[in-house]
C-alpha cells in the first residue's frame, strides 16, 4: 500500500467518522422531538393542568373562606341579638314578678289588715265575755250573801240588755 492509499484511508476514516457523527446527530434530534419532546410537552400540560387545578381549588377555598367570614358575623350578629332579646326579656319576667309580688304583698297586707280587724272584734268579744264571766262570777260571790232574787233578776235583765246592746 501506498502512501497514496493510506492517505485516501484516512480520509475515508475521517469522513466516515464525520458521517457517523452527523447522522449520530440527526438520530438524536430526530428521537429527542419523536420521544422527548411529546414527553416534557405532556408533562408540562400536566403541571399546568394541575397548577390551574390548584389555582381553582384555592379561589374556591377563598370564597368558603369569605363565606365562612360572613357566616361567622352573622352568628355574632346573631348571638348579640339573642343576648341583647335575653336581657329584655328577663328585665320583662323581672318586671313581672315583681309586680306579681307586689300584687301579692298588697293583697296579703289587705288580708292581714282583715285578720286583724277580725282578730280585734274576736278578742274583743272574748275579752267582753271574760269581763262579763268574771263579774258575774264577782257579783255571785259578794252578792250571794247580800242579794235577794228580786235584785238578782233585775241585775241579770240589766246584764242581758247590756249584752245585747239595748235591743231587749
Amino acid at each position: 500500500m501506498s502512501a497514496a492509499d493510506t492517505l485516501q484511508f484516512q480520509q475515508i476514516a475521517k469522513w466516515s467518522q464525520v458521517v457517523c457523527a452527523i447522522v449520530f446527530l440527526i438520530f438524536l434530534i430526530w428521537a429527542v422531538r419523536k420521544y422527548l419532546v411529546p414527553a416534557i410537552e405532556s408533562a408540562a400540560k400536566a403541571r399546568n393542568a394541575e397548577l390551574a387545578a390548584a389555582e381553582k381549588h384555592r379561589d374556591a377555598m377563598k370564597t368558603e373562606v369569605a363565606q365562612a367570614r360572613a357566616g361567622v358575623e352573622a352568628a355574632d350578629r346573631d348571638a348579640l341579638a339573642i343576648a341583647n332579646r335575653a336581657k329584655e326579656d328577663a328585665a320583662r319576667e323581672r318586671q313581672r314578678i315583681l309586680d306579681e309580688a307586689k300584687a301579692d304583698g298588697e293583697r296579703t297586707v289587705r288580708n292581714a289588715e282583715g285578720e286583724l280587724g277580725r282578730g280585734r272584734i274576736a278578742a274583743n268579744a272574748a275579752l267582753r265575755a271574760e269581763f262579763i264571766d268574771r263579774a258575774l262570777t264577782l257579783a255571785r260571790k259578794e252578792a250571794a250573801a247580800k242579794i235577794d232574787d228580786r235584785e238578782n233578776l233585775r241585775l241579770v235583765n240589766n246584764t242581758v240588755d247590756s249584752l245585747s246592746g239595748g235591743r231587749g
